[in-house]
């Protein structure tokens, strides 16, 4: 569930979110958050029209309050726990390639490029790590929710003050650092960073934002969402992590206002059309799959955003943003199920049990596997039969 943090000027804002004390939440102010939710309907048996089998299973440690994001690097597997265990999985066997305890509870999953790793810490920090040795720590005006970006020898970090910086990944000396002014709540999830070409995108309030990765200069800005409302919950407009891109096409969700695409070459809005959800979505050269805030799982035709179909199966149900994997759209649910759902019409097409808690971020394939994470620090491989 999102949670948002009021923005502060940087020494408060800093000491906020560390004690996450008087910082403001979003959890209960939703319209199906708390007891006022509705009970989701029955899913009936499960009728497997698709075979999967589990093929190994791992564990690290809990990984509630941390906004976790899985990594993958050709057949390795990246990520980590609350407590501050980084883990890198052989997505193949599901056996430990190396395991690292940082002694600090972390804020963010990880970011790699499979040489470097890299996290963030609840304690303002940003760890850097080779081969799973850690090399460096760096302080951070703020706290950082979203994953790092690693490439080209440098590491990436979009913080909650809205500023964008960037490391030398061997030393930890900082390159640049642009800030940028926003609305007073951001969210405590996983935004928008990511390298397109030679540009680094960055998802800044309702705006995906085209950097020079090598000054942080700006090169573009696209608005797929505007800060609308009388208070600041209902201003509250960011980029959600996990998008879909196509060669130059990048799409991407709003929190609760939009799902739209953007030309990256030109940094020009192709469509957005209005969404309720809060997860990441993701498509192909033809569709978006995203799951709604109220359970709805929505397809749409990625040439103009109309809707294709939505689907009620699992509403009321809390979703992680989709995975598109075959014939399949792949959702994880707060029971710690996963759904596979036919990307033709959402029909089911399998259901897996896990451990029983909330699946913890959004499924991700390698080396032919799906891999899938609970709260409780359950890690999952499934395979076709």
């Amino acid at each position: 569930m999102a949670r948002a943090t009021r923005m502060l000027r940087p020494a408060a804002l800093l000491a906020c979110l560390l004690a996450l004390g008087g910082c403001s939440s979003l959890g209960n102010m939703m319209p199906w958050g708390g007891s006022s939710r509705p009970k989701p309907a029955e899913l009936g048996p499960n009728v497997p029209v698709l075979g999967v089998r589990q093929a190994w299973t791992s564990q690290i440690g809990s990984t509630q309050g941390v906004a976790l994001d899985v990594r993958v690097v050709d057949g390795t597997v990246l990520l980590a726990s609350a407590g501050g265990e980084v883990v890198a999985l052989n997505a193949a066997t599901g056996a430990d390639v190396w395991r690292t305890r940082l002694g600090v509870p972390l804020a963010s999953g990880v970011g790699s490029d499979g040489r470097w790793t890299a996290v963030t810490a609840k304690t303002g920090e940003l760890i850097a790590l080779e081969g799973g040795r850690e090399i460096w720590r760096k302080p951070l005006p703020a706290q950082a929710y979203t994953a790092p970006l690693v490439a080209g020898e440098r590491i990436f970090v979009l913080a909650a003050d809205r500023s964008v910086q960037a490391f030398d990944a061997a030393t930890g000396y900082q390159l640049w650092r642009q800030q940028r002014p926003g609305e007073p709540l951001i969210l405590r999830q996983g935004g928008v960073l990511m390298a397109v070409g030679d540009t680094l995108v960055a998802g800044l309030s309702g705006r995906l934002v085209g950097l020079n990765p090598d000054s942080g200069s700006v090169r573009w800005e696209a608005p797929l969402a505007s800060p609308r409302g009388t208070n600041d919950v209902e201003r509250l407009v960011e980029m959600v992590g996990h998008t879909s891109r196509v060669g130059s096409s990048l799409c991407a969700r709003a929190f609760q206002a939009a799902v739209g695409c953007i030309d990256t070459t030109r940094g020009t809005v192709a469509w957005t059309q209005p969404a309720s959800g809060g997860e990441g979505i993701d498509g192909d050269d033809a569709m978006l799959f995203g799951s709604e805030g109220n359970g709805s799982v929505v397809a749409w035709r990625r040439t103009d955003g109309t809707r294709a179909w939505a689907s009620d199966r699992l509403q009321w149900r809390r979703l992680t943003a989709p995975l598109l994997l075959g014939r399949s759209v792949v959702v994880g649910d707060e029971s710690g199920l996963v759904h596979l759902l036919s990307r033709e019409d959402a029909a089911p097409l399998n259901r897996l049990a896990t451990d029983g808690s909330p699946i913890a971020a959004t499924p991700v394939v390698a080396a032919d596997t799906l891999v899938v994470v609970t709260r409780k620090g359950g890690v999952y491989g499934f395979r076709p039969e």
